[in-house]
């Protein structure tokens, strides 16, 4: 199996990339040998735009079986605890569409997209159905990506509104498009750093977040050794 790990930032899966530097198969290149297994690591950068970019080019040099996003995110129910880590199993842009008087349209209602427009369905972007090991079969939520993290109550409020989400990042939408545009399977995981509400980031949960999901990632890596 050959999977491309790709995370916005150095910071989210750095405990791993040290955990699995004596499997590495090149001195300058981010690949890493488990048996008949292999990983390949992208930093992707922050955002959207940065995400589809990296990641498209990505795929079009090398075939992956599937694509395996890290990072962190923030909640919007508190039945997901601080740190907890999670499998986002659909996805929304959650600022693309239009303001008019203060009331936001989202990009299918102005009817700019249809509902099952390739690659939504029912508006959302959908992860495939595929067979995970163990140590990825995390609690399933749905998760919206924003260009600007949200912090204000108003913001706040819309998009609960509007999406009913459990979770929110930069990048997810971005991977689920790209991946469902090209047929790559893949997965994503986040871990909750913080509650999506008005920013204070004294509350913010950021180092065990970070601790929490290099955890499963390191056992990912580990069950890869086994196979």
């Amino acid at each position: 199996m050959n999977i491309l790990l790709i995370a916005a930032t150095e910071a989210e899966i750095a405990p791993l990339t040290e955990y699995i530097e004596p499997f590495r198969t090149s001195a300058n290149g981010q690949t890493y040998a488990f048996g008949n297994a292999g990983i390949s690591l992208l930093i992707t950068g922050v955002g959207m735009v940065a995400t589809a970019y990296n990641l498209t080019k990505q795929l079009a040099k090398n075939h992956y079986d599937i694509v395996l996003q890290a990072g962190v995110g923030g909640a919007f129910n508190n039945f997901i605890a601080l740190a907890d880590v999670v499998i986002v199993g659909k996805e929304r842009f959650a600022d693309l569409g239009a303001e008019d008087n203060g009331k936001y349209i989202d990009i299918f209602d102005m009817g700019l997209l249809h509902t099952n427009e390739t690659p939504f369905t029912d508006k959302w972007l959908e992860a495939p159905e595929i067979s995970l090991p163990k140590v990825l079969e995390l609690k399933r939520v749905s998760g919206v990506t924003v260009n600007t993290v949200s912090g204000s109550t108003d913001t706040i409020q819309r998009i609960i509104d509007t999406y009913s989400p459990d979770v929110e990042s930069m990048e997810g939408a971005a991977m689920h498009y790209v991946c469902l545009q090209e047929g790559v399977p893949f997965v994503q995981i986040r871990a909750i750093s913080n509650y999506v509400e008005p920013r204070d980031k004294t509350k913010w949960q950021m180092s065990k977040a970070i601790k929490n999901l290099n955890d499963v990632l390191k056992t990912f890596a580990d069950s890869l050794k086994q196979a």
